[in-house]
């Protein structure tokens, strides 16, 4: 099987998952258009652990990890199986590397996967896993990790990095507000760093980006970019999946990396 790209896919609120919008009909035209990967890698910084440890249950559970939103949602099921194999094999290239990666065959699939892998593969036809997110990961570890996980992309597995291109909920603003300056001028300079090939120099975004650190005040969504960056194709190519701003600051931009 041909090697795969990778991903980095905004998950936003847990609401995307009822409200696709031109963002969930553009994730499913790209699971449509992509070869059938021979499962999904996911890293979402909502299981986020000492080490790294990676989801070997055959049949993952739908994780509901979030309060407060419409009933609805908590009643949304993702039966995709796992994959304890790849599981195993992604443990192997990670304790190669250096890294002590152990198997949890008890986690599921958070929303962080779930959501985006509903509208990108509704059918839950290919199997899905996770690989947690070190709870100390720097920008550069994020980066290496990726290239560490991109032998399994190789192999025929769609590395994903699920997170949000912007992420600050304190600056959430009512539905139909002005879209923030700052968001926009953030996200245009990741847009044009990615489109100007150099990956590698996503590793200084919160030296060089405006308004990076109002963008993110903590860096755990930004990371699975790195994540999906690193892990992709020499000299790939990026294809963006434009999305809109949410609440006026939360971005639902993706990128997909292909060779």
């Amino acid at each position: 099987m041909p090697a795969m790209p990778s991903l980095f896919t905004s998950h936003g609120a847990p609401t995307f998952a009822l409200e696709p919008g031109a963002e969930g009909a553009q994730l499913a035209a790209l699971g449509e258009s992509l070869a059938l990967p021979k499962a999904v890698l996911v890293v979402s910084p909502h299981w986020m652990t000492r080490g790294i440890s990676v989801a070997s249950t055959p049949q993952p559970a739908t994780i509901h990890d979030f309060n407060g939103f419409p009933a609805a949602l908590y009643q949304l099921q993702y039966p995709a199986a796992g994959s304890p194999d790849w599981a195993q094999h992604a443990i192997e290239v990670l304790n190669k590397a250096g890294y002590l990666a152990k198997a949890d065959p008890s986690w599921g699939l958070d929303h962080g996967a779930w959501v985006p892998m509903m509208h990108m593969y509704p059918k839950a036809q290919v199997p899905v896993f996770q690989v947690s997110m070190p709870h100390d990961l720097t920008v550069q570890g994020a980066w290496a990790l990726g290239q560490v996980l991109a032998p399994l992309r190789d192999a025929g597995v769609l590395i994903v990095g699920s997170g949000s291109l912007t992420h600050n909920l304190r600056d959430l603003q009512p539905v139909g507000s002005p879209d923030a300056r700052y968001a926009q001028e953030f996200v245009q300079w990741v847009r044009s760093t990615i489109a100007g090939g150099d990956l590698a120099r996503l590793q200084l975004t919160f030296d060089e980006a405006p308004h990076a650190h109002r963008a993110h005040p903590t860096i755990e969504h930004y990371l699975p970019l790195l994540i999906a960056a690193g892990a992709a194709p020499q000299a790939a190519r990026a294809k963006v999946l434009q999305g809109e701003l949410r609440y006026g600051v939360v971005s639902m931009e993706s990128y997909l990396f292909e060779a």
